[in-house]
């Protein structure tokens, strides 16, 4: 478990912090649209989706049919029945767009897809190497910027216990860099709300900050070359903490209004917690970050195939291996099936809770949800031992974010037939339409290519 005082150390010094600094790339992201900043919230699961699943109950015989053979398909979300696993979505149609028949061949497939399902390209099992740019939560988190830039957040362990602390993290904020993440509720808490949690903190981290600034300026003025260009961008790095913890000083009053409430059962990083306890806390944590303006852009790894599942509801007294239901094991007489539904259903009860939690902050004529997008999508595809054919989303969208799709069960042409698209033209999408004109973003896939079929650029039908 890391340490604040470490981990300040590997933010300020690591390739990672780096990212601190702007770029070139940030510098020349395009402008971001005026009025409210824009929210987005990236919730990733394991063991994908799989289209069945996300395809309507409700379809008529000539909509199951295209929808089954992978033709396009478009239909009101009005006039019909959600999965059971989506019901809590409900009284949000209006706002929801189940998407089906995207790609993800270009990304890492099979059980783990790490950073590369984020940035469109083979991660290498996000070796540093692998890892060849930013990706999509830090590239939108560019256009809006915050306090904190971007938050990550996860739920992951070993099989049988929960990581805790700050950890590595699945995003990056540039090329051969890898993120941290708050890995349990009760970090989560204390380092994004320490401003008035724990004031004397940061006046200790601020000491601790000028103290490496000197000894950084220090060896900038005896190095030359590159290793004085890494030095430059250390200072830089630590110089964008120091503004950040002025920032958090001067908001701590609005802060206070929004702290989460953290349950005894996460301190010491909540090793007697129950999955759904964890996920609550999360929840909550992630509201207030958004609330209170310490971040527009939080990404979260609600479970991976690692994570243990403890307390499910109907299942309590079972540790339930995710893994393991993807080779369909079931426990206590529960189908694997039934309990990925369960699995699913929770899941979206958080969904349910951020939208309806956002919808009663009052924000500009109407309310932050309207400024928001919210992704849940699987990491690794369309099933357990994805091969990246498809990679369904289910996108909650506020009024305010130029995405012309709400309201909408959406399947696009299979991959590599005639007007298919990739996840790379939906980050192109969610990216041209809030501000960053960027061409393509993401790496092209291979079959598509050798079909000489387009593939660059955004989805246009989808831009409000």
């Amino acid at each position: 478990m890391a340490t604040r005082r470490s981990f300040l150390k590997l933010s300020a010094l690591s390739a990672g912090a780096v990212a601190m600094a702007p770029s070139r790339d940030e510098l020349f992201a395009g402008s971001p649209p005026p009025g409210q900043p824009r929210r987005f919230v990236f919730i990733r699961k394991s063991n994908g989706i799989r289209p069945r699943e996300i395809a309507l109950p409700s379809f008529g015989n000539r909509e199951k049919e295209l929808d089954e053979k992978k033709q396009p398909v478009d239909v009101d979300l009005e006039k019909h029945e959600l999965p059971t696993w989506l019901r809590a979505l409900d009284d949000h149609k209006k706002h929801l767009t189940l998407l089906n028949g995207l790609s993800c061949k270009m990304s890492e497939n099979g059980h783990w897809s790490y950073s590369s399902v984020m940035g469109a390209y083979k991660s290498g099992r996000n070796s540093l190497s692998g890892i060849k740019r930013a990706t999509i939560d830090f590239e939108v988190a560019k256009l809006f910027p915050s306090p904190f830039g971007h938050v990550e957040l996860s739920l992951t362990g070993n099989y049988s216990s929960f990581r805790t602390g700050i950890v590595a993290g699945y995003s990056a904020p540039g090329p051969h860099q890898r993120n941290y993440c708050y890995a349990d509720p009760q970090t989560a808490f204390n380092e994004l709300f320490k401003s008035v949690t724990d004031p004397g903190a940061v006046d200790s981290d601020n000491a601790m900050l000028s103290f490496l600034q000197g000894e950084e300026s220090f060896k900038s003025a005896t190095i030359q070359g590159y290793e004085k260009l890494k030095i430059s961008n250390h200072i830089n790095s630590i110089k964008a903490i120091q503004h950040r913890n002025k920032k958090l000083q001067k908001l701590a009053g609005s802060i206070a209004q929004h702290l989460p409430e953290i349950a005894p059962v996460h301190a010491d990083g909540g090793i007697n917690a129950s999955t759904p306890e964890k996920q609550d806390a999360m929840t909550a944590i992630l509201i207030s970050a958004l609330v209170t303006g310490l971040t527009n852009v939080v990404t979260y790894t609600i479970d991976e195939l690692s994570t243990p599942v403890r307390g499910l509801p109907g299942n309590e007294g079972d540790r339930i291996s995710i893994h393991e239901l993807g080779h369909n094991g079931g426990y206590s007489g529960v189908s694997a099936d039934r309990i990925r539904e369960k699995i699913r259903i929770g899941h979206v009860q958080q969904v349910a809770r951020i939208v309806e939690s956002l919808k009663k902050v009052p924000e500009g004529e109407g309310n932050m949800f309207d400024n928001t997008v919210i992704l849940y999508f699987p990491e690794n595809g369309e099933g357990h031992h994805s091969h990246g054919t498809e990679a369904p989303f289910v996108v909650l969208a506020g009024d305010n974010c130029r995405l012309d799709i709400a309201g909408r069960y959406i399947r696009l042409p299979y991959h590599a037939t005639e007007g298919h698209k990739t996840i790379g033209n939906w980050y192109t999408t969610l990216l041209n339409a809030h501000g960053n004109p960027i061409k393509h973003y993401g790496d092209l896939d291979l079959e598509m290519s050798r079909k000489k079929f387009d593939q660059v650029g955004a989805i246009k039908s989808f831009l409000g």
